[in-house]
């Protein structure tokens, strides 16, 4: 009883964002952001509120429209946001590396939930493999080799 009312609970306040617009789905493709997200799963994002060093983020890509990316904000620098794969060795992985900082205007949301498939569901955290605020601050300009 006490469950059911709590995914009730849940599907109200979900019902109210998206009446409101402020969820939206995306589906994860490729292997950049393994282990935490796979191929195959899909995310809730929240619009409209402001990213922070360890969210995984949905972005526009900056150099090709229409298309978006599923990343780990790594830091606010003057001109965007560093946007990283948490795999690196991922076969086609484009990030930060690869294209700059993406404009603020470029950050559709925070990924805050998987919900599919649902042997996966939950919500999804700050912070990522071997991630952490300190590490945020004093990675400066050095890639990471993994």
């Amino acid at each position: 009883m006490r469950i059911g009312w709590l995914l009730g609970g849940a599907a109200v306040l979900a019902g109210a964002g998206w009446a409101r617009g402020r969820l939206r789905t995306a589906a994860v493709e490729g292997e950049s952001m393994l282990p935490g997200l796979r191929p195959g799963d899909w995310l809730v994002v929240r619009t409209g509120g402001a990213a922070e060093p360890g969210d995984v983020v949905v972005a526009r890509h900056p150099e090709r429209a229409g298309l978006l990316v599923v990343k780990r904000a790594v830091r606010r620098e003057p001109d965007g946001w560093w946007l990283e794969s948490d795999n690196q060795r991922a076969p086609g992985r484009r990030d930060s590396w690869d294209f700059g900082t993406v404009p603020d205007g470029h950050v559709v949301g925070r990924v805050v939930a998987r919900y599919w498939p649902p042997s996966r569901w939950g919500t999804v955290t700050r912070g990522g493999p071997g991630w952490c605020a300190a590490d945020a601050r004093e990675f400066g300009a050095q890639r990471s080799e993994q």
